[in-house]
Formats: C-alpha cells, structure tokens, sequence
C-alpha cells in the first residue's frame, strides 16, 4: 500500500483486498502497495482529503437516480469519521483498479450490488484514512495514537482537548506508514450508516447544473441522428443522400454498422436530414415476425419438455388418485426501458486515444468496443461517466450499441467530437428489450388443498446469450437469469420439476428492471394464488404455511399483511391482492388495493410495501427505490412492445404509455431490518407489484388474468 501527497492533501491509493481478516473481533481488511519516490503505484484512489478540509470520494458505480452518488460515499464517512457537510463526489475514469469485486475484470453497475459489493471496500478505505490521520496528529503532538481520537472531521487530544482538522493533517497524514490491518465499526456504533443524511446530488439536479450525457458540449461539435433498420437484422440495398444533404446544416452522411448516420451542426438539422433519407432495405429479413405468431409459437412449446433447470421429488406421476391438477398458462411481453434521458453518447476519436462522454454502466466494455473500432490500446480509451437520466439496465449493454455508434461516426468523418442522439422512437423501437416470457404451471393439490407436485416450464430468450456473462451464468443449456426466482422459489412443496425452452426470435434483449424475476414473480405469485383460490385457502394463510423454514420469508409477510389490514372488509368493487418475492438477496411483501371503476377499469389505490435487506444502510434511499420499483412494475401493466411484419408497432409515449400521475397510488414502505445477509435494493420493488394487482383484480372481479399487459387482458380472461 502506498500514500502520497498530491496537490496539497492526502490522496490515498491502494489495492483492496475482497477478502478480510479478523481483528479484535471486528471485520477488517489487509491492503497493500508499493512506493517509489513518495508515490503510489497503480493507484487505486477512492478517496481524497484536502487541505480545505473537503473530502471527496471518487465513485465507481454509475448515478442513475437509485442513490448510490451518496449511500456508498456514507460508508467512506462512517469509518473515515468525516462531517457530512464536507463530502465531495468525483465520477472515476474507466481503470482497471476500479472493477467489480464479485464480476471479475470489469467495470460496472447493476444487478443491485453497488452497496453489497462496495461494503468492506469502501469502509475499509475510510478507516485506514482515519487511522493515517490520527497517526499525523499523534506525530505533531508527540503523543501516543491511543491518546488521540478521530470525529466529525478533527482529531482531538482526549487528555488535553486540542484538535486538528483534517485539512490541517492532510500533508502530514500522507507521510504516515498505510496500516495493514483496520478494525471496522460495529453495527451498533454506526453514526452515518443507518440514517437518512442529506443526498448529494439534489442541488444539482434541483438547480439544471447537474450534467447528463446529453447535456456535454465540445468546441467544434456535430451532432449524429441516426436510420437504423425498420426490421432487426435487415440490410440497406440502396441508399439515396442528396435530400438529405440539402437540408441546411448538415455536413455528412455516413453508412455505420448500425445504420446511416446524418451528422449535422445541431439537432434538428441532422433530425430533417435523417427524414430526407432514401434508402431501400432488404425485406426479407425476419419480416415476418409478429406477436401473434411468437404467441402460438411459445404456446406449442410449453406442451413439450424443455431442458431441466431443477427437479426435486418426483414430478412425473403421482399414486394419490384423489390429488386435484391445476394448470395455468402466463404471458409476458416485450418491454423497452424508457429512460426519460434518451440514449446518448459524445466521441471524440483522435490520433493518440480516444475520450467518449455518456451516461453508462458498463464502462469496460464499451472501453474495449472503442478500442476494438479506433485500433487504440484500451487505456488510450478514456470513459468520462456522467449522470444517467435513468437506466433500468438499458445503460448496461454489453455490445455497446449507442457507445460504438457514436465512435464509429467520429472515426468516420475524419476524428471529430460528434453527439449522437437517440430520438424517443429510437429508443422505443430500438431494441434490448426485456424478452417476451411464457410460463407453464402445474400442481397437484393434497387432500387437505395443499400443492405436493409442482411444475414449470418457462419459455423465453436468454438474455446473457452473447455477453461476457454467458459462461458464469450458463450451464447445461439453462440461462441462469431466465429462470431465477423459479427454480429457487421458497414455498416448501415435496416434489418440483422447473424446466426452460430457450428460444431466439432474432429481437436483441436485455436485463430489464429485475431481470428474470420481472416475469417469474409474476407466474410463481399468480399460481400461488390460484391454488388458494382452488383450495379455499386465505392466500396468505396459505403462503404462511408454505413457507415453514423460511422464518425471514414469513416476517416480512406478516408484516405486510398487517400494515395492509390483510382481511378487512372493502366497499364494494374494491379488494386487495399481495404479492412476495426474493430477489438480490432481498425479500419484498407487498399488498396491493385495486379499485375498480364504473367502466370496469381498476384503478391501484394502494400498495403497501416491505422489505427485508438485512442491513438499511441509507433508509430514505430505501424507500425512494421501493417506490420507484413500484411505479416501474405499475408502468408495466399498461406497456408492451409488439411486432406486426417484422416492425415493432409502438413509437412513443402515447401508443407505449407510463405511469401518470393521476394514477399513483399512495405507496407505504416498511423497512424490516434482519442484521442478516446484505441485498440490493434498486430493483426488488418491482417483481411482486404485478401479481400483487391481478391478485387483487381477481377478488374483486373473479376474473384471473394471465397476460399482461391488463389493458389487454382484463376484458378477455375468464
């Protein structure tokens, strides 16, 4: 481990090691680093303490409205025993000492692991700064460290009351040998971690100076629309540029791998001149994709056996002639992302490198697809992260489509800065969807109504198939993300058998909001209930009773239930439905209330809320992204994307509508805190709000639905 000092402070730059050693009983860290001449050697710095007095994190995790620009900098202050009012938040560059602790070599957010994975790394820096402080000060003072104690910013002598602050220690405090071992706080002695601080990126946001990829402007930038093909795959046969050159302000038309790329002075040039494009495409190409024939296709599919995911018991036959069969039948669609900052990327391709300037998630591969393109050595290829106007995955392409695109285009017309813009039908018509699902459920019922025989067969396109992910998520043909939360579900039922169909429709998908668990929780928590409902059982009773050995499982649906007023009479037309899901290592109960309208129309009045993340380092960052989960799962109900002759038929906001806010129901959350294993929390609000609404829309109407989204389905299910 290595310390030096840099521009006046302490910059702190070392290897953390993931795994830890114990001290005093405490969790603790072993860092290491080499020194030559005062400074460190591949650097790897988290942190930064000035001589003003500000302390500035450097975060590696991308902003994308879920929290992490102030929950991981609280677990640097904690350890560190920094005042709040001093923390300063600095977006890394794209460097290999800044990889994911559990993904290997790679740069990245998602998957609800920022905190989980950044836990130990990020405390661990705070302490060993904290520790070189007190070790400055003990040095001016000529006293031993145990004399000195570390708060709020200073180091006080506890025998005389002096105190130093930070700033004042910065340059000494780089001077001082880095310790090999740190003990961490203990939960109980937590002072930031555990409360709601002040979030550190609201006043910019608040005051516009906050900057989004779409926001950054270069000296001498063009900006790039680009026509991609109408149909996935298809291939231009002829292209006429004329028109579109004529429009006033644009300077180039380019063929790029995705498409045509019309580079103008501004936005709207570059927009009228896309428009003006002719070009003929190949329609031969997968032009026959529709909807309706995916629908037969996955359909037929679910009557044949898929490849086994698990199988426990036995599922095949049973010898109890009197057990009741259950089947259902659930259907899914495609669903875009809709960030509401359309896709974006600025590149500035030149002869010794290359710098792009985006809102991303995956730094380290859009790095290696620049480099790929440019011929430059990856670390000639600088990632500058900005704020992401919102993700929900679409931001985490591993082919780096929007990245590439922008590259492409500077490298083309001869190393300009170029901003390539994502209009909203681009983006809805793009691509990476979430995939269409369909599941198959069966279950044989005991005499008493409880399922001893439970069967899945899933049906849908491996969203890890192509990616850097594919071989630790794959085994013996099974897509790891398409079927969790299926064939890991926690009721207790003797005999299981999960199985999946992999298919490939030729649309490019992607993780959405929760991955695999957006369409599993939907098909395991609707089944569920219709086994209650077939059986006489209270569907929470009959949850309670499934889930014996699951102690965690049942708290958090107690606690819903009782929050919610689980079995309390309603007026008429209106009635509950509830829902419980893991995902991320965190579980979520939660109650819908559903009323439905004069025109047969439900209306979500309510939702109730808990959640169980082991740990709640950031309490009001918690509810935040339950209920915004929440609002994205509710969204879902009303979206899908759907193909007629091989084009996706939706464009916008009108024919592909969110949640409006005259539609927000009031949302309750309830933080259960375990002290148990730590999960995520950006996406696990979202997986059990469906089923928890159809639920609810089933008692109140009698009418089941197994296809979403409801606009389609209310009127037509049985």
């Amino acid at each position: 481990m290595a310390a030096a000092s840099v521009s006046g402070g302490l910059l702190l730059g070392f290897n953390l090691v993931q795994r830890t050693r114990l001290a005093s009983s405490s969790p603790t860290a072993s860092t290491k680093a080499s020194q030559q001449d005062g400074v460190a050697l591949a650097p790897n710095a988290f942190l930064r303490i000035g001589t003003d007095n500000t302390v500035t994190v450097i975060l590696h995790k991308a902003e994308m409205g879920q929290g992490v620009y102030t929950s991981l900098p609280m677990l640097v202050a904690e350890e560190l025993e920094a005042d709040w009012e001093s923390i300063r938040v600095e977006m890394a560059p794209a460097h290999p000492d800044f990889y994911h602790t559990a993904w290997g070599p790679f740069q990245g957010t998602g998957a609800s692991t920022s905190v989980t994975s950044t836990w130990e790394q990020l405390r661990t820096t705070g302490a060993v700064a904290r520790e070189m402080l007190i070790a400055a000060a003990a040095r001016q003072w000529g006293i031993p460290m145990e004399r000195c104690q570390a708060r709020q910013g200073l180091v006080r002598d506890k025998a005389t009351g002096r105190q130093l602050s930070y700033g004042e220690l910065a340059i000494l405090a780089a001077q001082m040998p880095v310790p090999e071992v740190v003990a961490l706080k203990e939960p109980k002695d937590f002072k930031i971690i555990g409360s709601s601080v002040k979030r550190l990126d609201s006043e910019a946001k608040i005051t516009g100076t906050a900057e989004y990829g779409i926001d950054v402007t270069l000296p001498g930038m063009l900006t790039a629309v680009i026509l991609r093909p109408p149909v996935f795959g298809a291939k231009a046969k002829s292209l006429e540029t004329g028109a579109a050159m004529a429009v006033k302000g644009v300077r180039h038309v380019v063929v790029i791998n995705e498409g045509v790329a019309v580079v103008a002075d501004n936005f709207w040039a570059a927009k009228k001149g896309r428009d003006a494009l002719d070009v003929k495409w190949d329609p031969e190409f997968n032009h026959n994709l529709s909807t309706q024939v995916l629908r037969e296709k996955y359909a037929a599919l679910a009557r044949t056996p898929g490849r086994l995911a698990h199988e426990q018991g036995h599922t095949q036959t049973t010898n109890a002639a009197t057990n009741r069969h259950l089947m259902a039948e659930y259907e899914l669609p495609y669903l875009a992302h809709a960030p509401m900052e359309p896709l974006n990327c600025v590149a500035h391709v030149q002869a010794d490198g290359c710098d792009i300037w985006t809102g991303t998630q995956m730094q380290t591969t859009d790095q290696k697809a620049a480099a790929e393109i440019t011929g430059h050595d990856i670390n000639d290829v600088r990632i500058h992260t900005t704020f992401l106007g919102g993700s929900f995955g679409r931001r985490a392409n591993p082919h780096a489509d929007y990245v590439r695109e922008a590259v492409q285009v500077s490298k083309t017309i001869g190393n300009l800065p170029v901003k390539v813009i994502w209009t909203r039908e681009d983006d809805i018509r793009g691509g990476y969807y979430r995939p269409m699902h369909f599941s198959r459920l069966e279950a044989e019922l005991d005499k008493d109504g409880y399922p001893v025989v439970w069967r899945h067969r899933l049906i849908g396109e491996s969203i890890v198939k192509g990616t850097p992910f594919e071989k630790a998520l794959t085994h013996d043909g099974i897509d790891h993300l398409s079927v969790e939360g299926a064939a890991d579900h926690p009721y207790h039922i003797a005999n299981q058998r999960i199985e999946y169909h992999p298919v490939d429709n030729g649309v490019p998908v992607l993780w959405w909001r929760s991955v695999g668990h957006s369409f599993t929780a939907f098909a395991v928590e609707s089944f569920i209930d219709e086994i209650a409902t077939a059986a006489g059982h209270d569907p929470y009773t009959l949850r309670m009773h499934l889930l014996k050995g699951h102690s965690r499982h049942q708290r958090v649906l107690k606690m819903a239930a009782e929050k919610a007023g689980w079995g309390g009479k309603h007026p008429a037309g209106m009635a509950q439905g509830l829902a419980l899901h893991k995902s991320f290592k965190s579980i979520v109960a939660q109650v819908a209330e559903v009323k439905i309208e004069a025109d047969g129309s439900p209306t979500v009045t309510r939702v109730v809320c808990v959640v169980d993340c082991g740990l709640a380092v950031d309490p009001q960052n918690i509810r935040a992204q339950m209920q915004s989960g929440i609002v994205y799962g509710l969204s879902a109900l009303y979206e899908e994307i759907t193909f007629k002759e091989g084009r996706v038929q939706q464009s916008n906001f009108h024919d592909y509508p969110a949640l409006r806010m005259d539609k927000m129901p009031k949302i309750e959350v309830y933080i259960l805190e375990t002290g148990t294993e730590m999960g995520g929390i950006g996406e696990v609000g979202t997986p059990p709000v469906a089923p928890a609404v159809c639920n609810a829309i089933y008692a109140a109407t009698g009418k089941r639905l197994r296809r979403l989204p409801i606009n389609q389905s209310l009127h037509t299910e049985a």
